[in-house]
């Protein structure tokens, strides 16, 4: 079987494939392990590359907001791994970087995976390929995770047929697909990556206890999310929203935002710009959050039980996530202070209302104690401290 795919593909005219230079004893030194021979070759030959209009073969390489080798080999083998803890013990597939654990190089546009089984061999050349199937064709005896006994080279050679079916090698295949090759349209200008280098722990061991046990309230919070030199809250005042409301808002509120401003936290929860003025103010977020819960809750009143900011009572939202879930306040009450913390989950029922206040949800959140529908949870392998972050915004933040 030929290890070049050179003479079974054609490279496309309108984003003909370029290689982009890879320190490769950089890169297995970060890995721990070699690659095989073949992999290196077709990276070294055309880049990342779009194979057969389906296949993304990832090689290592960044651009700025759209890849990074490492975070995407990083995010991958979570994804994996998390996912096959739904499986029995012994049909669990190891990740690297255990050892013998699959290595990914690429996924398709239908969301499969595909990985090089490392336990096959000591020589990285006799991997075989293993895909994490996203679906099957009913009938055709495809495996969620399907084992085949062939080499990166010859898997994509086998992929490049006219039919569907073959009588080898063993399982069926993905495909058939066409013969071309072409640059990662979303890489166009994709350049060297290097290996990032080892990252001295960011807290002492007693450090860790007090943001991960022992700490309380902001101070603890502090440890996990460094708050930003500047925070930025607007161009107006509190005074200013709370006329424009109508009401004060929690006290425990303002004292965090004044410490961090406006910003997302660990990725995925977006706090609203408080004292924004103009189009984009916090009064327009809000309002635009309520009367989409409005027209959900007319056509829905069983699933949407939530009163409505300004009715009394009523959910007045001032965070979300990346997911489309909302966090606000039930604004029952003349104390704001004693306004309970709910979460418009976008992808679950509605919960009721949390026990702890906005600084112990954040803190318990971000330690990875918080598990209720609306807020992505950590795994049970994940390190706390290395999740936690918050980045600040600018004036030029739509939120």
């Amino acid at each position: 079987m030929t290890s070049d795919i050179g003479t079974f593909t054609t490279p496309s005219a309108e984003r003909a494939p370029s290689p982009i230079p890879v320190d490769w004893a950089a890169v297995e030194d970060w890995l721990g392990l070699r690659l095989p021979a073949d992999y290196k070759r077709l990276a070294d030959r055309y880049g990342p590359l779009d194979f057969g209009e389906y296949v993304w073969i990832h090689v290592p390489c960044v651009q700025r907001d759209r890849f990074d080798y490492g975070e995407w080999l990083r995010a991958t083998h979570r994804e994996a791994r998390i996912e096959a803890r739904e499986l029995p013990d012994a049909e669990r597939p190891v990740l690297h970087p255990e050892p013998g654990g699959l290595l990914a190089w690429g996924c398709t546009r239908g969301s499969d995976v595909l990985f090089w089984d490392t336990s096959v061999s000591d020589d990285p050349d006799a991997w075989t390929v293993v895909v994490r199937h996203s679906g099957a064709v009913p009938g055709s005896g495809l495996l969620r995770r399907h084992r085949y006994g062939l080499t990166l080279t010859g898997y994509l050679r086998h992929t490049v047929r006219d039919t569907w079916e073959l009588p080898s090698p063993p399982g069926p295949l993905l495909g058939p697909l066409p013969g071309t090759v072409a640059r990662t349209a979303f890489l166009p200008d994709a350049e060297p990556w290097t290996p990032p280098p080892p990252v001295p722990p960011r807290l002492t061991e007693a450090e860790r206890r007090v943001a991960l046990e022992t700490g309380t309230g902001l101070d603890a919070l502090r440890l996990l999310s460094p708050p930003p030199e500047r925070p930025y809250l607007g161009e107006g005042s509190w005074e200013g929203l709370f006329a424009e409301l109508g009401t004060r808002l929690p006290g425990e509120y303002v004292r965090l935002m004044d410490e961090y401003g406006a910003g997302i936290w660990s990725g995925w929860l977006r706090f609203h710009t408080p004292l924004r003025t103009g189009e984009r103010r916090f009064l327009t977020h809000v309002e635009d959050t309520v009367d989409a819960y409005r027209q959900l809750k007319n056509g829905h009143a069983e699933w949407y039980p939530l009163a409505i900011w300004p009715e009394p009572g009523g959910f007045v939202p001032f965070a979300n996530s990346i997911d489309g879930d909302s966090l606000g306040w039930l604004t029952e009450g003349e104390d704001p202070d004693t306004w309970p913390l709910i979460v418009w989950p976008r992808h679950a029922d509605q919960g009721p209302p949390l026990k702890g206040g906005l600084i112990d949800t954040l803190l318990d959140w971000q330690r990875g104690k918080l598990v209720t529908p609306g807020f992505a949870a950590l795994d049970e392998d994940d390190d706390p401290v290395e999740y936690a972050d918050f980045r600040s915004w600018d004036d030029r933040a739509y939120w």
